[in-house]
């Protein structure tokens, strides 16, 4: 034991000298115990939730809905005396879309209302229209020939375009939150060897694609997946269909899931009435059709193009700083959302709690050098379209990655989209400079539950923006609730299943992060600067293309 003690006070010494260099950080606590007080005592966020739910309903971008709550938010923004709040334009972003009415009826062989909605960017009928439900099992990677069948016989028809879906029996809840155990796998890294969809890795994958016969998976391309979609809806409005019907996807018990069915761009065509319904409604409707036994349906939709305007609005406000106020701490969630419930989890959760900072740091009148800047995002769940166009405008276009001078003032940005559920952690988005501070930003929420670090990235909402033009852009780690059971892009996407303590803790969380960020002696760290990103097809700068020379 002797032997081993010089060996341990210098591992002591050590850890000394680390635990002084991460206490550097500072974190006041007397102001994270006011910002506790008020998050937790007169909390505000669900009265948020409630007007931007209950009160404006669905925000699909491009949609009267989405105006009316993105001028909602300036108002409140003004109200709570936050400065410069405004709605920024961005676009083109393509026609909106809308609906007002919506009734489905089984008239034959006996009657019954039909749970569903339609889908985004299909057309409306002209009132009440009734009509035979038909079986076309068509998807727009059928072929010629499968769609050959079909000619000829689908004029006037509601077409059932799915195969029908068993309905799971539930022997487990739908929702959860995350254990010890989940937290911890969620800390460590993964594997960085390169996977391919078959969970192998990449080049494992690739062998044994070649091994059968086969080749490699190509790459995704965006385009050519919406051409065949394009082509696919062209031959349904040639052939007359009335409607098509769908069975609500992965949903279940009442639950619909569905986003668009066709495009916003001038060049996308218009189905015909494109309505999600359950699939227990479904699968009834599809075994009838089978049996060959007469089925009648009724229809009615009121659905509207909108055409006149083509850009888009993402809501900013700020808060003024003091010493550093040229530099900025930006906050953000997207504020649109899918048109089936009204986007509580889906991002009113989010954009709720995110002016409930606002509003408790405006409210405490604490100082902070650097500038808070939020920002609600437009066309998030078109692809991340209203942040990117902002990164873009703001800080850099990623074709050419040239910095501009805004883009040397952000400290750091913080986004919350994954629904209700209360705060665990942070994902680094493999930024290890940034760990030790955020360690000591959560220690004062370790018995709220938030603890966990991971240099993990994760993906699917705007913080990626941010870090995709090189700018430390964070989103928080979040119990998973019922976010992809029953919540996600659903009609049960309201504000019932928002779980207030949950928004009141993240709304603490979030407002601690940002007064420490706007007062910390450094901006947070970075990681390099991307390299350029060209858009698909474009050929390098000095290359000519073999074929045409130019």
């Amino acid at each position: 034991m002797r032997i081993l003690k010089p060996i341990y006070f210098a591992c002591a010494a050590g850890l000394a000298a680390t635990t002084a260099m991460i206490a550097a950080e500072t974190v006041d606590l007397s102001v994270v115990h006011k910002i506790k007080q008020e998050a937790f005592e007169n909390s505000q966020v669900m009265d948020h939730m409630f007007y931007l739910t209950d009160v404006n309903g669905p925000r699909l971008t491009g949609s009267p809905g989405y105006e009316k709550a993105a001028n909602w938010v300036v108002k409140k923004m003004k109200e709570i005396g936050a400065e410069n709040s405004h709605l920024e334009k961005w676009g083109p972003f393509g026609k909106g879309w809308t609906y007002d009415r919506f009734a489905m009826h089984m008239i034959e062989p006996a009657y019954s209302p039909i749970a569903g909605y339609p889908m985004a960017w299909s057309q409306g009928t002209n009132g009440a229209m009734t009509s035979e439900p038909i079986i076309a099992v068509l998807t727009s990677q059928s072929t010629e020939e499968e769609k050959a069948k079909f000619k000829g016989k689908l004029k006037g028809k509601m077409i059932l375009l799915d195969a029908p879906r068993d309905v799971r029996l539930h022997l487990t809840a739908d929702g959860r939150r995350y254990n010890d155990a989940d937290l911890a796998e969620q800390a460590m890294s993964l594997d960085p060897t390169p996977v391919a969809p078959g969970g192998f890795p990449a080049a494992a994958a690739a062998q044994r694609a070649r091994a059968a016969g086969g080749a490699p998976s190509a790459p995704f391309n965006r385009e050519a997946i919406a051409e065949r979609r394009r082509k696919f809806l062209q031959f349904l409005i040639d052939e007359g269909v009335a409607a098509i019907i769908t069975n609500g996807y992965n949903g279940d018990g009442g639950t619909v899931f569905a986003s668009s069915a066709g495009g916003r761009e001038d060049k996308d065509v218009l189905p015909p009435p494109y309505i999600a319904i359950t699939p227990e409604h479904y699968n009834r409707i599809y075994r009838l059709v089978e049996k060959k036994i007469p089925v009648k349906l009724e229809l009615e939709v009121k659905a509207q193009q909108i055409e006149d305007k083509k850009d888009s609005w993402n809501v900013i406000a700020e808060i003024p700083g003091g010493k550093k106020k040229d530099e900025i701490v930006m906050i953000g969630a997207h504020l649109d959302s899918w048109h089936g419930g009204t986007g509580a989890t889906d991002n009113a959760a989010g954009s709720s709690v995110m002016i409930e900072v606002m509003r408790i740091l405006k409210t405490l009148n604490l100082k902070m050098d650097r500038t808070v800047r939020l920002a609600l995002w437009s066309g998030e769940e078109q692809g991340l379209l209203g942040s990117k166009a902002y990164a873009k405008e703001h800080f850099a276009d990623t074709a050419t990655m040239k910095p501009t001078t805004e883009h040397s003032k952000i400290a750091g940005y913080y986004n919350l989209d994954n629904g209700s559920g209360k705060i665990r952690g942070i994902y680094l988005q493999g930024n290890d400079m940034v760990r030790p501070v955020f360690e000591e930003y959560l220690k004062p929420f370790a018995d709220l539950g938030a603890k966990t670090i991971t240099i993990r990235n994760t993906g699917g909402t705007d913080h990626l923006s941010f870090n995709e033009v090189g700018l430390p852009g964070f989103q928080f780690i979040q119990d998973p609730l019922e976010y992809n059971a029953r919540n996600h892009h659903s009609n049960y996407d309201v504000y019932d299943y928002i779980q207030k303590s949950d928004l009141m803790q993240a709304s603490a969380i979030i407002a601690s992060f940002v007064y420490n960020t706007a007062n910390r002696e450094d901006m947070l760290p970075r990681k390099p600067l991307p390299k350029p990103v060209r858009p698909r097809g474009q050929q390098p700068e000095g290359k000519k293309n073999a074929t045409t020379g130019l």
